[in-house]
Formats: structure tokens, C-alpha cells, sequence
């Protein structure tokens, strides 16, 4: 079974690759206190979740059946281009079978990284580390490919996956705004939301 999880994970972080708005083939910080002007906060309803964004982002939701599987795999991806045009900002929550939870999350975060980069092999790696983000596996990465940088975290929340990156040109790269964008997502749980 393992194997079948790292393959189906893998294959979601070439699909990945697909929904790239810019076509390139992209420990946790303290809270900023303070959203970033313009952006305005966005909810997820089959994400479950919540997260600024720069610009209202184009929502598309997609079931694809896993081939010699008995499954559909879910995803809904939120793509916001910043109001300068000069980076694009995506959310992706994928719904995987129940049977792949959070037990899985190393290998299923390690499978989207390698699925991502073996989907181009233009994409250079220039970081990646494993990281808890309250209390829960995630994966920090930042993929060269070209002229472009793809920065984001992964995160494994029992059977879903949320990814939320960052795609610009090198020269228009922004950490304070990769950060803000980031550090924005929040959880919502019936008991409490919990924060990035």
C-alpha cells in the first residue's frame, strides 16, 4: 500500500505542475499582525480552510479517477494573480481516500516533492525541509526552473493535502509576501480554527 500512496501522492504534485498559473515548468515564522494591503481573506469551503489572498482567485474543482483504481481523487484549486501581475498565488486542497491519512504524511509530502520535480526536469530544487506546522507534517520547498521560482508548503491534515505556493519571475521574487500569504492559512475545525 505504500507504494500505491507514494505513487498517487507523486502524480498529484505533477498535476501541480498542470495547474501552474505561469506555466513554469514552483520552521515556521512568527504571525504577521498585520494583513497585507489589499489582500482580502478567502474561504475555502471544501478545503475547509481560510487564507488571504491579493486578488478574488478563479476557482477550479476537478474529480479524476486514479487509473486501476476504485477511487475518484478531489481537488480544488484557488489561483490569485497578485494585483501587480508580477506573482501568482495558489491554493491546493486535494482530498485523497480515506485510507491515506496523516500517518502517511512524510511519505505522501515526499512523494508530491518528488512527483513535482520529476514532472520537469528543468525543475532545480534549491530547498526543502520538513517542518510541524501545529502539530501537523509539512513540507517548506523552493523549485528554480528556468527564470522562475516556485516557493510553497505542503501540509497533511488527516486525508487531505494543502499546498500553498508562490510562482514568479526571479527578479520579482517577494519573501515578505510569500510569508504573509503563507502564514495567513488557517484550519477550520468544528472545535476551534486552527492557524498557520
Amino acid at each position: 500500500m505504500n507504494r500505491f500512496v507514494n505513487k498517487m501522492v507523486g502524480w498529484m504534485g505533477g498535476m501541480v505542475c498542470v495547474l501552474s498559473p505561469m506555466s513554469a515548468t514552483a520552521a515556521p515564522a512568527p504571525k504577521a499582525a498585520v494583513a497585507p494591503i489589499g489582500w482580502n481573506e478567502f474561504h475555502s469551503t471544501p478545503g475547509n480552510c481560510s487564507m488571504l489572498f491579493p486578488t478574488q482567485p478563479e476557482h477550479i474543482s476537478e474529480k479524476m479517477a486514479m487509473p486501476d483504481q476504485n477511487f475518484e481523487l478531489t481537488y480544488d484549486a484557488y489561483i490569485s494573480p497578485a494585483a501587480d501581475q508580477q506573482s501568482v498565488f495558489m491554493l491546493l486542497v486535494a482530498q485523497y481516500p480515506d485510507f491515506v491519512d496523516e500517518s502517511f504524511a512524510q511519505m505522501s509530502l515526499e512523494g508530491f516533492l518528488n512527483g513535482i520535480l520529476t514532472h520537469n526536469p528543468n525543475n532545480q530544487l534549491l530547498f526543502a525541509d520538513l517542518v510541524l506546522v501545529d502539530g501537523h507534517e509539512a513540507l517548506d520547498f523552493f523549485i528554480r526552473t528556468g527564470q522562475m521560482y516556485f516557493k510553497g508548503r505542503a501540509v497533511m491534515v488527516k486525508n487531505k493535502m494543502y499546498l500553498m505556493a508562490m510562482e514568479c519571475e526571479i527578479p520579482n521574487y517577494d519573501e515578505v509576501r510569500y510569508k504573509q500569504f503563507v502564514e495567513s492559512f488557517k484550519i477550520h475545525t468544528t472545535n476551534k480554527t486552527v492557524s498557520n
